[in-house]
């Protein structure tokens, strides 16, 4: 008999897939860490007046890097001598740091390579890739204090864990193909999040863009400003499009109804622009609106997150099948919630403190734009999720059929009796569908005989003969044998030789007992108007 035992070499192998992960998360700090470092160095080495050695651009570049994770730094270098923070994220720097730590997480949980590698659990994988970035993100911070630009010690111990850890479980999430909850409500919920989100900030977007290209010359003016050398136009070139995120964003939260700070004595929403704003020159600020009360221009904006709700709650409302409208409107509320969630979070990114006095609040304040989205959810996205619920079920339910007044059908004379008319009478209409079936019996009786049945002779053959037909025009019911001495057993004589209902003179019966039977040379055709059948000759005496 042979035990399974545990070999010592699985868990090594475990430990080794533990050290693997973790050496991932670090090359990807390391990777993030030195495409910044680059990029510093290259615009140090091309500035004509450098104001710090190398050592001076990789602390710029350790604090860059801080910053992209939500890490506020500190200035130390100001006129007045006094510290000032710097809170603003540009946030398409986000993008690679999130993206190396998404990558490193979903390869180590993809096994599809075929390797004979153990496979560790979500939770292991994502605790040893975040483990190995934030020892080399610990050693950054350690690295930026002695430099101009030092990271806050609590912004770093709250902020920079949560994105690396977030960003490595949603490569986890990848990697295990994008699952959803199980609960419909909860799987509806984050779709109408995700739908929600994207109108949201892509409203946003296209609202600053527009005001930006309306205030084209004074961006223009403020660009010429900041630039010199072309060393220094690139540098601000890379600073407004790392910030076009930012702009983004603040083009929502104005939308939503709370806009933003411009100082701690200024907001702009867009019933206009209050207070004394504290605006340094940069060419993207050059897009704020002008003192005073909006216009019907600034009041357009509305639309933006008006369109993200009414999406949000049409996605529910289209899940909502067979929900009762309390599930719905629960859903309806749950994605609200989400999307607001998502939108502080990048409200508090896209703003912060620019320095200290007037600039310690500068854009937009993180809770009113989420409570902001919340209620624009919440009023419009619940409502529109229980009318499209209401008109899918509408469709869905089956129509009531209309009572229709039955028009009366003409009776012929003589139709009830059964009798034939004469040549002379009135053509009778084309006969109804249920005449049909006596047709074909009366064309599978010519070829099929009934069991039981008496087989007719040949034609021709002595004593051959058929029913005589009733006068009324019905055919009846075979005579017995020996009602008449000329005929055969059953068979009527007929004088003129030849067979009713068979046009091949093949023998006639009934084998069904269909009083109401017609022979089927009779019975008209489609296209064929409908015609009496021709009459029917007396039946000779006996006598």
């Amino acid at each position: 008999m042979t035990h399974v035992t545990e070999h010592p070499l699985v868990q090594g192998g475990r430990s080794a897939a533990l050290a693997t992960a973790c050496v991932r998360g670090g090359v990807a700090a390391g990777l993030g860490l030195g495409a910044l470092a680059v990029l510093v160095i290259a615009a140090w080495i091309s500035s004509p007046y450098p104001d710090s050695g190398a050592g001076g651009a990789l602390h710029l570049a350790a604090g860059l890097w801080l910053l992209a994770h939500g890490v506020d730094l500190v200035r130390t270098d100001t006129l007045s001598g006094l510290p000032a923070p710097l809170g603003v994220v540009p946030m398409l720097l986000v993008a690679l740091p999130v993206w190396l730590v998404h990558r490193a997480a979903r390869d180590t949980l993809d096994t599809s390579d075929g390797g004979d590698r153990p496979r560790l659990s979500t939770g292991a994988a994502v605790a040893a890739v975040a483990g190995g970035y934030l020892l080399v993100a610990a050693a950054t911070v350690a690295y930026s204090g002695s430099g101009p630009l030092p990271a806050d010690l609590i912004t770093a111990g709250l902020w920079l864990p949560a994105v690396v850890v977030g960003a490595a479980g949603t490569g986890a999430w990848t990697a295990l193909g994008r699952p959803l909850p199980g609960q419909r409500q909860a799987a509806a919920a984050l779709r109408a999040v995700g739908l929600g989100l994207v109108t949201l900030v892509g409203g946003g977007a296209v609202a600053a863009a527009v005001s930006l290209a309306l205030h084209a010359r004074q961006a223009q003016a403020a660009y010429t400003g900041l630039v010199g050398e072309w060393s220094g136009s690139v540098t601000v070139l890379l600073l407004v499009l790392a910030l076009l995120p930012n702009m983004a964003v603040w083009g929502a939260a104005y939308g939503l109804g709370p806009g933003f700070t411009l100082g701690t004595g200024a907001m702009a929403t867009p019933l206009g622009l209050a207070g004394d704003p504290a605006v340094p020159p940069f060419p993207l600020l050059a897009a704020l609106p002008a003192e005073g009360r909006g216009t019907w221009l600034h009041w357009a904006v509305v639309a933006v997150p008006l369109a993200a709700a009414v999406l949000q709650g049409r996605r529910v409302g289209r899940s909502a099948g067979n929900w009762t409208a309390r599930d719905t409107s629960l859903t309806a509320l749950g994605a609200a919630w989400g999307c607001g969630a998502v939108v502080a979070v990048l409200a508090g990114a896209a703003g912060g403190p620019l320095g200290t006095g007037r600039l310690a609040a500068f854009g937009p304040v993180w809770w009113q734009a989420g409570a902001a989205t919340v209620l624009w959810g919440a009023c419009v996205g619940v409502p529109v999720s229980l009318g499209v619920r209401a008109w899918g079920r509408r469709a869905l339910r089956p129509k009531r059929k209309r009572k229709q007044k039955q028009k009366p059908v003409p009776v012929v004379a003589g139709a009830e009796s059964g009798a034939v008319s004469g040549a002379t009478d009135a053509p009778s209409p084309a006969p109804a569908l249920s005449a049909v079936p006596a047709a074909l019996k009366g064309l599978l009786s010519g070829l099929v005989p009934a069991p039981g049945a008496v087989s007719p002779p040949a034609p021709g053959a002595p004593g051959a003969g058929q029913t005589q037909p009733h006068p009324s025009g019905t055919v009846p019911e075979p005579a017995r044998a020996g009602s008449d001495p000329g005929s055969g057993p059953g068979i009527d004589p007929d004088p003129d030789g030849d067979r009713y209902g068979d046009p091949y003179g093949g023998g006639y019966t009934d084998p069904y007992d269909d009083s109401g039977f017609e022979p089927y040379d009779y019975l008209p055709a489609a296209w064929e108007p409908a015609s009496p059948p021709p009459p029917v000759p007396p039946a000779p005496s006996a006598d």
